[in-house]
C-alpha cells in the first residue's frame, strides 16, 4: 500500500481527499464535523505502478456512481417497520424520511465538482447501480427520477398536511422526534425534535444532474421491501390499505423477519399479516401502488423523464416488456458499458444471473475483444476491434448466491456470483465491475496478470456514511491502465442546527442522525485501501 496524494494539480476539493465527517466525542450520540480527508491510496495487487505515469497518462473516462439511493416512502402501510430488532437498518431507518434529501445533496455535489480530481476529465456521465427505489412504489419512484432530472418534490404520501408513518405513532420502538416520549432512540440520546417531521414533508427542489446518467436495477426496485416476491395478495393488498401495522408481538415479528429472509417460511408473511397488530388507521393513496419492471424501464423511456439524457437512461425499447433489463452503452471512445439485472423476482435480497442474460453478456464480450480465454484456458484470438468493459450491477459476486428461478424467465437456470467473476476473467479487457448493495465501501482484486479486474463496491446513499464515487480510467502510456476512485459527501454542512429546516439543513441533520442510528455499520466507510484509490490494472489491449 502506498500512500499518495496525487499530482500537485489534483482538484480535490469537495471530495473526501479533501475533508471527511468525523464524530465529534468518541462515545454516545454523536455530532459531526470536518475532519482530515482521506489520502488516495495506490494498490500494485494487478500491477506495479510505473515510475512517471503521471506525465504520461491519458484521461480515458471519468464517472460518478450512485448506488443504493432508496427513495423511501416512509408512511407505507406496506412496510415492515417493526422488524427492526430483528432484520436492523433496511426495516426501519432513524433518517429515512430524509433520503430524498441526502440524494440531492449529492446530486449538488456532482454538480459543483464537474471534473474527476485526478485527470481533469469532464464527468462523462452518473450511473446509479440499484435499489434506487425502496419498496418499488410508484411515488418513489416519482421522486428517484425528479431527484436526478430535476424538479420539485413532496416526500409525503397520504394525508397532504400530516406525516402518517411509525415516527409519530407513540411506539417507543422507532424514534418520535417530535414527542416527548422517551423512545429506545432518546434513550440513546437522539433529540426531541418539535416540527421535524413536518419540515421532512415539506416541498422542496432538486436542481438534478447536470450530466447524463444511466440506471441499474436492484432488489428493492422488484420487490416488496427488497425481499419478499409480488404476488402475495394479503401483502400486496397493504401498498394502498388505510391501515398501517405499527407493531406485531415479538413471535409474529420472528415469523414475519424469518419469512422475508427463509424460501421455505415466505408464505408464513401473509399468515402474520392476516392475524393483525397494533394498528393505525392512515389515508390511501393510490400512488403507492408497486411498479412492474416493465413500468420502471418505461418511465425512464418517457420524454417527461429524459432530463439530461440520454433518452431511456439506458434502457431501450428493447427493454421496455420489462423482461431483460441489462444494456451496453458508449462510455468514451474504446470503452463500453454492460449494465447487468442480478435481480430475481422469486425474492428475497442477494441475486444471480440467468443463463440467457449470461450467454448475452459472453458474446458481447467476445465482441470486442481480439483476444480471450475459453472455460479450458485456452486462448482465442479474432480480428475485430478492441473494446475496454466496465460492469455495472446492483449485486456483488459475494451476495449472487440466490438462485430462485425468476418469472420473467421461468424455465431460465440461474448461476451464482462465481460463475460470473469467472466469466469476466476469461476476456483480458474487462477492468472493472462496479456494484452496490452491501451498503459499504469495498474494493476487490480478482485474478492475475492480463486475467484480473477490480471489483468496486460503493456504501449507500441512505445509510451511513452516504458516500458515491467518482472513477477515472486513464492509460499509463506503459502497458497498464489506472482507475482512480474517490469518494464524495453530499454538499451540507457537516453540522446544522437543530432548527435549521432548509433543504441542506435537512440532508446535514440525515447525515447525524445516520452516523448515529442504532443500527449503522461503523466499519460501512471501508479501509484506507477501500476508500480513495489509484488501481493499477496490466496487460489491456491498446486503446485507440
Amino acid at each position: 500500500m502506498l500512500l499518495w496524494g496525487g499530482p500537485a494539480w489534483a482538484a480535490t476539493t469537495g471530495t473526501t481527499v479533501d475533508a471527511a465527517a468525523a464524530a465529534v466525542g468518541g462515545t454516545g450520540y454523536r455530532r459531526l464535523q470536518a475532519g482530515p480527508g482521506w489520502p488516495s491510496v495506490v494498490r500494485p495487487d494487478l500491477a506495479a505502478p510505473g515510475a512517471g505515469r503521471a506525465d504520461r497518462r491519458t484521461a480515458l473516462a471519468c464517472f460518478v456512481q450512485f448506488t443504493d439511493m432508496h427513495m423511501v416512502d416512509a408512511q407505507s402501510p406496506a412496510r415492515f417497520e417493526y422488524t427492526h430488532p430483528l432484520l436492523g437498518a433496511g426495516a426501519f431507518r432513524a433518517h429515512e424520511t430524509l433520503a430524498q434529501h441526502t440524494s440531492t445533496a449529492l446530486v449538488q455535489r456532482v454538480n459543483a465538482i464537474r471534473t474527476g480530481p485526478f485527470t481533469g476529465r469532464p464527468i462523462d456521465f452518473t450511473m446509479t447501480t440499484g435499489d434506487n427505489t425502496d419498496n418499488h412504489e410508484l411515488v418513489e419512484l416519482d421522486w428517484f427520477l425528479t431527484v436526478l432530472n430535476g424538479g420539485r418534490i413532496t416526500a409525503n404520501t397520504g394525508d397532504p398536511t400530516r406525516y402518517e408513518g411509525v415516527q409519530d405513532s407513540g411506539v417507543t420502538a422507532y424514534w418520535n422526534p417530535g414527542s416527548a416520549l422517551l423512545d429506545d432512540y432518546k434513550a440513546k440520546g437522539f433529540p426531541h425534535l418539535p416540527g421535524l417531521l413536518d419540515a421532512a414533508i415539506r416541498p422542496f427542489d432538486s436542481p438534478g444532474l447536470r450530466v447524463p446518467w444511466y440506471c441499474t436495477f436492484g432488489n428493492h426496485d422488484d420487490s416488496v421491501v427488497g425481499t419478499l416476491p409480488d404476488g402475495i395478495p394479503l401483502v400486496d393488498g397493504l401498498y394502498t390499505a388505510n391501515r398501517k401495522i405499527t407493531g406485531f408481538s415479538a413471535d409474529q415479528a420472528r415469523r414475519l423477519a424469518r419469512a422475508m429472509t427463509d424460501p421455505a417460511h415466505v408464505l408464513d408473511a401473509a399468515a402474520v399479516v392476516a392475524e393483525g397488530g397494533l394498528v393505525r388507521t392512515v389515508t390511501p393513496d393510490a400512488r403507492r401502488r408497486p411498479f412492474t419492471t416493465a413500468e420502471f424501464v418505461q418511465a425512464h423511456l418517457d420524454p417527461r423523464h429524459t432530463g439530461p439524457g440520454p433518452h431511456g437512461h439506458g434502457f431501450t425499447d428493447d427493454n421496455a416488456d420489462g423482461v431483460d433489463v441489462f444494456y451496453t452503452f458508449p462510455i468514451a471512445p474504446g470503452v463500453t458499458g454492460v449494465s447487468l439485472d442480478t435481480t430475481t423476482t422469486g425474492g428475497f435480497a442477494d441475486g444471480s444471473i440467468g443463463l440467457h442474460q449470461y450467454l448475452w453478456l459472453e458474446r458481447t464480450l467476445k465482441r470486442g475483444s481480439s483476444r480471450y480465454y475459453d472455460v479450458l484456458g485456452l486462448t482465442h484470438r479474432q480480428d475485430v476491434t478492441d473494446e475496454l468493459f466496465i460492469l455495472f450491477s446492483h449485486h456483488t459476486s459475494w451476495t449472487m448466491g440466490n438462485v430462485l428461478p425468476d418469472r420473467r424467465r421461468p424455465l431460465d437456470p440461474r448461476l451464482d456470483g462465481r460463475a460470473l467473476v469467472d466469466l469476466l476473467g476469461r476476456f483480458p479487457n474487462v477492468v472493472a465491475w462496479v456494484n452496490g448493495h452491501t451498503h459499504e465501501n469495498r474494493i476487490v482484486p480478482h485474478g492475475t496478470g492480463d486475467r484480473a479486474f477490480w471489483k468496486i463496491n460503493t456504501a449507500a446513499h441512505v445509510d451511513h456514511p452516504q458516500h458515491a464515487r467518482i472513477i477515472e480510467l486513464a492509460d499509463n502510456g506503459d502497458g497498464t491502465l489506472s482507475l482512480f476512485t474517490t469518494l464524495v459527501e453530499g454538499d451540507a454542512p457537516y453540522q446544522a442546527d437543530y432548527d435549521d429546516t432548509s433543504p441542506r439543513g435537512l440532508a446535514s441533520l440525515a447525515r447525524e442522525f445516520a452516523f448515529n442510528d442504532p443500527h449503522a455499520n461503523a466499519n460501512a466507510v471501508g479501509a484506507v485501501t477501500d476508500r480513495n484509490t489509484e488501481l493499477l490494472v496490466a496487460g489491456r489491449s491498446p486503446v485507440r
